[in-house]
């Protein structure tokens, strides 16, 4: 050999235990990025949350040509959000649609929450 002696079993342990330290460091800052990132991405889901406009009450329903008006739905109907094709409306502007035979939604049934009953 070169001469150099073998470790003795205190060396080894202390060389072990420096490099499991640095380890340890390494993965305690790759932990505390993964941290941040999610505190990150809650403060902006949180911040999203309180930015979005309130949803309106009621929705109107428009037909493919945009014309005619098919269904009245309430703010948070589930179909509505599906279609694609509503527009928010006024609580007057719902129950005159509804008035002049405007089918209201079976699922949601603005009729009932407006009050008006056949």
């Amino acid at each position: 050999m070169s001469g150099q002696e073998p470790l003795s079993r205190l060396d080894a342990l202390r060389f072990i235990r420096r490099v499991v330290e640095q380890q340890a460091v390494r993965q305690l800052r790759l932990i505390d990025g993964w941290i941040a990132d999610e505190e990150r991405r809650e403060t902006e889901r949180r911040q999203g949350e309180e930015r979005r406009p309130t949803p309106p009450d009621w929705l109107v329903q428009y037909g493919l040509n945009h014309g005619n008006v098919d269904a009245v739905h309430t703010g948070d109907c589930w179909t509505a959000a599906q279609s694609g094709r509503c527009r928010p409306a006024t609580r007057q502007q719902a129950v005159d649609a509804l008035r002049r035979q405007v089918p209201p939604c079976i699922h949601c049934r603005p009729d009932t929450a407006l009050g008006i009953f056949d």
